[in-house]
């Protein structure tokens, strides 16, 4: 027994090694991720099967009680008994690839077994396709693990021998000596296949844990090269962010070339192949008019299926990856490699989550310009507004004004154009000086005096070390105006407005007060958050206002309304200095 107990394992360190070797292959690897497909299901059925059949050859043949240590390589006698380790390759087949595989396994190296012939032939058939089946159904009942622990394969490895056992005692019950073989080889048997199962296992979870590092490896690679591509992407210009985008691949990536195109011409290549590789030749191959087509990375994995059609192009493969903008194929990236061999698993994961997260940079660049135009076309309409009538009652104001007090007239129709030339400027700025802002509100303040006469009194100040603060244009101008038409509009005499500008230090402080009737109560709280159009003149001025200053300065700019004890009413906001562009750069 301790002579049969040696040898097995002496065998199996043999088989182990060859096992080893299995596991490395990327065919193996498949089964480690259950991808079942028939076609796969066949050809690990046929693999397991030769282990099975290698393990066979591996054993002994015990004669009577005597050992014959060469390898089993052709059939023996009908007096003879072949003692190996099958089923541990059909058990491991069972495991990982359900019972179809470990069925099909079993059965090559049971018809093998049974070639062999020998005492026992029949229950050694039998007992190989029988453990595979049963392992591949013990596997589905451990499904939810991808691979069961080496301590659970260790107690499962002692199932099949022991079944075995009890297959040559029924089908070989006529041999005298068949209980007494059983107890020779029974504990050798069932100690080196559960060890060697739960060894296999062990190596499957560190083949498993290399490819998760792998994988982890990959995907913080490719988010970091996405995360550097960001530059080259915003470029405008198609071929300096080719060049860019193909040198930062080039550089990160241990490939032979990057290229990348258009739907037609190349825009940039980097590294082997540059000299016939150039920069707008029309690209080639079917596969990539495929990527085009189907939206989708494909390999080229042949030198038929690579895009260059060079005759002497050292690039034999290629890892082709659409780039889509609005879901359509804008640019393609190329992967080229020396050989097919090269493209590992770790750079089709790479190539795969890198085009995504470029896709998916893309698609924020997009939304993000076509949010920012729309704001600013927003901001734009809303800041060229001018009230018409303000401008008629001005030109008749001066037109009235000619032959009475030239002076004056000249004086309004000054402050107008200075008003007017500001207004024309409002499309070309999102945000102006606050020393701009308050010359074209005292333009209109003139213009408003020269309007009321001794009805309207006015004050106007503003600390000198904040005219170089930043604000939305035309921004406490549409406050004044407000006051005239509504908080002043029914008083004949001792109409008052006052525009107050501090600074208190992280903020800027505007306000804007008038003396007259105030706001009604129940408009206190809406009247800046949302246009009033069911009101007789919209109430749309405060809004507008409140929408420049809080999409452009933040929410902390949104304007205050409120009413004052006794009488009149103040709209005030704050302008934070301490934000990112509240300090002026270039004044208009």
């Amino acid at each position: 027994m301790k002579e049969m107990t040696i040898i097995l394992f002496e065998r199996l360190g043999l088989l182990l090694v060859i096992a080893f070797v299995m596991t490395r292959t990327p065919g193996f690897k498949t089964m480690l991720y259950r991808e079942f497909s028939w076609k796969m299901a066949i050809v690990h059925s046929c693999v397991f099967g030769i282990f099975g059949i290698a393990s066979t050859i591996t054993g002994f043949v015990l004669d009577g009680k005597t050992v014959i240590h060469d390898f089993v390589w052709h059939t023996v006698g009908p007096d003879q008994l072949v003692v190996s380790s099958s089923l541990m390759a059909i058990v491991i087949a069972g495991l990982l690839g359900g019972p179809v595989v470990g069925f099909g396994a079993g059965m090559i190296a049971g018809i093998h077994l049974m070639y062999i012939g020998g005492i026992g032939w029949l229950a050694n058939g039998i007992v190989n396709p029988l453990t595979g089946l049963l392992a591949g159904w013990t596997a589905r009942f451990f499904s939810d693990e991808r691979v069961i622990s080496p301590w659970k394969a260790l107690f499962i490895g002692i199932f099949p021998p022991v079944l075995q056992m009890q297959l040559l005692l029924i089908l070989q019950s006529q041999s005298q000596d068949m209980v007494g073989i059983v107890d020779m080889i029974g504990l050798p048997l069932v100690l080196s296949n559960s060890i060697a199962i739960a060894i296999f296992t062990a190596m499957i979870v560190i083949v498993l844990r290399e490819q998760e590092d792998e994988a982890a490896k990959a995907t913080k690679q490719a988010f970091s090269i996405a995360e550097e591509a960001l530059p080259f992407i915003k470029e405008e210009d198609a071929t300096e962010m080719a060049t860019g985008l193909a040198k930062l691949l080039y550089d990160r990536l241990d490939i032979a070339a990057v290229a990348i195109t258009n739907r037609k011409y190349v825009l940039a290549h980097v590294g082997i192949g540059a000299e016939h590789h150039r920069q707008g030749d029309v690209i080639a191959g079917t596969l990539t008019r495929e990527v085009m087509a189907q939206k989708r990375m494909l390999i080229a994995d042949s030198r038929e299926k690579n895009p260059c059609s060079h005759p002497k192009c050292q690039l034999e493969a290629a890892i082709i990856i659409p780039i889509l903008e609005a879901n359509e194929v804008t640019r393609v990236i190329y992967f080229y490699f020396r050989k097919v061999q090269h493209i590992r698993p770790v750079e089709r994961m790479v190539a795969a989550g890198l085009g995504e997260y470029l896709c998916n940079q893309l698609k924020m660049l997009a939304a993000d310009k076509l949010k920012a135009h729309m704001r600013d076309a927003e901001l734009r309409n809303l800041q060229a507004q001018i009230n018409p009538h303000f401008l008629f009652n001005t030109l008749h104001l001066i037109a009235a004004s000619l032959r009475k007090d030239p002076e004056q007239a000249r004086h309004i129709t000054v402050q107008l154009a200075q008003f007017m030339r500001f207004n024309l400027k409002l499309v070309a700025n999102p945000l102006v000086t606050l020393e701009k802002e308050c010359e074209h509100v005292q333009a209109y303040l003139e213009i408003i005096r020269a309007r009321f006469m001794n009805r309207l009194h006015t004050s106007f100040t503003c600390d000198t070390d904040v005219l170089d603060v930043l604000i939305p244009p035309a921004t406490i101008q549409p406050l004044v105006e407000n006051c005239i038409q509504h908080g002043l509009s029914d008083m004949l005499q001792g109409a008052k407005i006052a525009v107050n500008i501090t600074n208190q230090g992280e903020y800027i402080h505007v306000s804007v007060y008038d003396n007259g009737c105030g706001f009604r109560q129940d408009l206190l709280d809406v009247i800046a958050k949302k246009p009033l159009t069911d009101e007789p003149n919209h109430g749309t001025g405060l809004y507008n206002v409140n929408q420049r200053l809080t999409s452009l300065l933040g929410e902390d700019a949104g304007l205050i309304v409120r009413n004052l004890p006794g009488q009149g009413s103040e709209v005030r906001f704050s302008i934070p200095v301490t934000m990112h562009g509240t300090k002026a750069q270039a004044p208009v």
